[in-house]
């Protein structure tokens, strides 16, 4: 049986074609919505969605493909798992509760999604922080031996189906669990477990990847002649890989007509190897 963020409930909702988001809600305010990155869920903003519950309404969803939301069926070109596909799946989501317009924070592939979000529905994002990430085809087309190795899931996980399936649930906790993590605690981390010991958890992440490497990048190529037209702020790990292997600021201003950004003391896992500071860097931002 699931557990919930402190002060919020749970709520299923169908945003169209056959999907349903799994989202937790609390708080009461302007709308906030807050997306997760692999191979979490929204339980990774435990440590900061409550007290930006003080000043929002915090939306805090399962992904499509993780979690408790929709996992749907795999085609061909995997665009049912591209960026696009999830950024429309939150607009949506978005609307059946009531906001036109919002602001959203994303860490990791959830900070990708929102980057394709800010660029497909303009008119519905305020404001936007993305955390420790580069663009998607800017990663691919900028590699090196460090980048590659210490990333190599995103090269395992594109391989056709089903060969990286097969290999991890033979084992999904020594795969998700066992290359290090964030520093949840364990009422977390066993909401974690719980998910990703689902085939179809593993399957949707891998299509998640093979979207990334595929469609995404047409996407994202289309787009090139486009920048990020709302506020936007970029955080990301001084001891994670994006912090000591790219000037972050730089790539971004390249695709974003207003961004700032900070350097945070930790490595990948930002809001919860430092949540305070996490918290207090939101709020100042989004209010």
């Amino acid at each position: 049986m699931s557990v919930e963020i402190e002060g919020f409930k749970a709520r299923d909702i169908d945003v169209g074609d056959g999907v349903t988001i799994h989202v937790a809600i609390g708080g009461e305010g302007p709308p906030l919505l807050l997306l997760h990155g692999n191979p979490e869920t929204h339980m990774m903003w435990y440590a900061v969605a409550p007290r930006l519950a003080r000043d929002f309404t915090v939306i805090a969803p399962d992904l499509r493909g993780f979690g408790d939301s929709s996992k749907p069926a795999s085609q061909p070109d995997h665009a049912q798992q591209s960026f696009r596909a999830m950024a429309a799946d939150q607009v949506k989501l978005m609307k059946q509760l009531g906001y036109d317009k919002f602001k959203v924070a994303g860490h990791d592939r959830g900070a990708r999604v929102t980057h394709r979000m800010a660029l497909d529905h303009p008119g519905a994002v305020e404001r936007i922080m993305m955390m420790d990430i580069v663009p998607t085809l800017y990663f691919y087309e900028n590699l090196t031996q460090r980048i590659a190795t210490a990333y190599f899931h995103w090269f395992f996980l594109i391989q056709p189906a089903p060969v990286p399936e097969s290999i991890i649930n033979a084992n999904p906790d020594n795969y998700y669990g066992g290359r290090g993590g964030p520093p949840s605690p364990d009422w977390v981390k066993a909401e974690y477990r719980r998910c990703w010991n689902n085939p179809e958890t593993t399957r949707a992440i891998c299509e998640d990847y093979r979207a990334g490497a595929t469609i995404d990048l047409v996407h994202d190529r289309a787009d090139l002649n486009r920048k990020v037209e709302c506020p936007t702020m970029m955080l990301w790990g001084e001891r994670g890989l994006v912090g000591t292997a790219y000037d972050v600021l730089s790539v971004w201003k390249e695709r974003c007509n207003n961004v700032s950004g900070r350097g945070m003391p930790t490595g990948h896992f930002i809001p919860e190897e430092a949540p305070d500071l996490t918290y207090e860097t939101m709020i100042k931002f989004f209010r």
